[in-house]
């Protein structure tokens, strides 16, 4: 199936996804919160967007595997034979989702032997739409207008870069990344959206100097690599792969369009 025809039916599930989270999201009791055994949080929105997304992707004219937040994990002797695979975050910012502030995404990635071919996000509350194929660009899609979107351009030596650090995860180490620079502008935000505000030229860097998974990072990634930037792990100084024996990224630094 041809990947830009691909690329809006996952469109279509992403934000049928995004509606259904919205809906649990309305109500005021509780969102049903359990935890998993890392003691992050599951809500019931988590659990009815990943049945749309795995539905979704099922009935769709091609089938590949589906890696999922919560799914089971198949080990990597049976994911190891795939040449093309989806990774799901059906609810990336599920902290954010409960805490209200809306800083939360649906996020769906094709990947192709270890590498991103193609990125969908949708921000909910926002009625955001961002996706991207490899080659073929960046777009955004809001009040049903579509536009392609451009990282900024800018030297690590600058002033006053926007540096993006996560609401719930800001340690030492990534302190340290943020000392180096020279009179940086901080901005909190939580989900994928990080990756997205980059994508857009709203800001320069992302340091994640803490542990995320692919589903975490893959389709904002593509997006963001569409847009000029670039994810480069801080241990093979090398774009991040996919579909690894361990599903756990090594840490990272998401760079607008940075030149040298």
């Amino acid at each position: 199936m041809e990947q830009i025809k691909l690329v809006r039916e996952v469109l279509e599930i992403a934000r049928a996804a995004g509606a259904a989270i919205m809906e649990i999201y309305a109500k005021e009791e509780d969102f049903k919160i359990e935890s998993k055994a890392d003691d992050s949080p599951l809500t019931i929105a988590d659990r009815m967007a990943n049945t749309i997304i795995c539905d979704g992707l099922e009935k769709l004219p091609i089938q590949y595997p589906i890696i999922s937040e919560e799914n089971r994990q198949l080990p990597y002797s049976e994911r190891q034979h795939y040449t093309y695979n989806w990774l799901v975050d059906p609810l990336d910012g599920t902290k954010e989702f409960i805490k209200r502030n809306g800083e939360f995404t649906v996020n769906i990635a094709l990947v192709h032997e270890q590498q991103l071919e193609m990125g969908v996000v949708y921000a909910p509350l926002l009625d955001e739409m961002y996706w991207a194929v490899k080659g073929a660009g960046a777009y955004m899609e809001k009040d049903g207008v579509e536009q392609q979107i451009q990282a900024a351009s800018f030297r690590m030596s600058d002033a006053d870069l926007g540096v993006i650090c996560s609401r719930s995860h800001l340690n030492e180490a990534t302190q340290a990344f943020v000392d180096q620079l020279q009179d940086p502008t901080l901005i909190s935000k939580g989900s994928s959206l990080k990756f997205l505000i980059l994508a857009k030229g709203e800001a320069h860097l992302y340091p994640r100097i803490a542990p995320t998974m692919e589903w975490d990072t893959g389709a904002a990634q593509m997006i963001l690599e569409e847009a000029g930037g670039k994810v480069i792990s801080e241990v093979s100084k090398s774009a991040l792969l996919y579909n690894k024996a361990d599903l756990l990224n090594p840490f990272f630094v998401a760079y607008g369009n940075v030149q040298s």
